[in-house]
């Protein structure tokens, strides 16, 4: 897509305790679009920097699209936030996909009963679509 620029990239740096156990991608989409790509596992370690990430990106988008394609591990503290992300999302008027992409992430929402709670994807293009 040609409106398409990275935000941000990396991982948490920040913090060497994770090192490169997760990493995340941002690229804006224009319009107040962007999505955050996370790469790693999301588990009770990685999940208060991922809180902390998507907090950050909601402060500055009308529509965040998760794309988890390549979690490699979706524990109960990256469900939990998923969850406050959502509701922090419908606080601010603002809009959260997620692109699941692995059965690991499908399988995790759908033992939790949690799959229908968010929109979901097939893909990052169909959740960039505006009227869906």
């Amino acid at each position: 897509m040609s409106g398409d620029f990275p935000v941000e990239s990396g991982g948490a740096a920040a913090s060497d305790d994770i090192g490169e156990v997760v990493r995340f991608d941002v690229v804006g989409h224009g319009d107040g679009a962007r999505v955050m790509h996370v790469v790693g596992e999301i588990d009770t370690l990685t999940a208060p920097v991922l809180r902390d990430r998507v907090t950050e990106q909601l402060a500055e988008v009308t529509l965040l699209v998760l794309d988890l394609t390549d979690v490699s591990f979706l524990g109960s503290a990256g469900l939990a936030v998923l969850v406050a992300a959502k509701d922090e999302a419908e606080q601010r008027k603002c809009r959260l996909r997620l692109v699941p992409g692995s059965r690991i992430v499908t399988r995790a929402l759908e033992a939790t009963g949690l799959l229908g709670l968010f929109e979901i994807a097939d893909g990052v293009p169909q959740a960039l679509e505006v009227n869906r």
